[in-house]
């Protein structure tokens, strides 16, 4: 595939980033090394990303995130889910990296929103039978991604011990279910009785 001279010096700055995070803190890494590693300037930096942080997503972006379109679905959610873990996993020492940087605008907060765009993808399918306003949509979609993000950091920092098949097979037993339950309890057509127990 032909990559034009723009996307050539990306690839050259997300590998030097990613040679650098082998050995460097990502939270110490700074511009003058990225561009000292690749025998670009700054200027040509600044140029192609806002940040370090902009690098490193894009290289997720890359590698994983252009690949899970269709995966936005209840069908192939697990699939999706897979695809990340087994990424994950086949990458750790960078995404544990990545995910030990503190502070707003990090990977974490990028993983976050790549997350939830699955989920909630599908929490809109199943949503489509019932009646949920958006808000409510949202909350229940940002429930199980903060349960998601947080069972994979945990598992990144204790070295990916379960394999991918593993984790998704435990995650799936939890939600398979459990969103459409969450989902039908927040239906504007359910009797007042009943969401008062929710």
């Amino acid at each position: 595939m032909f990559l034009s001279e723009a996307n050539i010096t990306k690839h050259v700055l997300m590998e030097a980033v990613k040679e650098l995070m082998r050995t460097t803190p990502l939270e110490k890494i700074s511009i003058a090394m990225i561009v000292n590693a690749c025998g670009l300037n700054r200027q040509t930096f600044y140029y192609h990303f806002q940040d370090k942080f902009a690098i490193v997503n894009a290289i997720f972006e890359t590698e994983v995130v252009l690949r899970l379109e269709d995966r936005k679905c209840y069908q192939h959610w697990s699939d999706g889910l897979l695809q990340v873990l087994t990424h994950i996993a086949s990458h750790q020492h960078f995404y544990k990296n990545a995910f030990q940087t503190p502070g707003e605008n990090t990977f974490r907060t990028y993983f976050f929103e790549v997350a939830f765009s699955l989920i909630k993808g599908v929490i809109d399918e199943l949503a489509d039978t019932i009646e949920v306003i958006e808000r409510d949509r949202a909350f229940v979609g940002q429930f199980y991604t903060h349960a998601f993000v947080g069972l994979t950091v945990a598992w990144v920092f204790t070295g990916c011990l379960e394999t991918p098949e593993q984790m998704v097979h435990k995650i799936h037993d939890v939600v398979d279910g459990s969103m459409y339950s969450a989902l039908v309890r927040f239906s504007v057509k359910q009797p007042a009785s009943s969401k008062s127990r929710r």
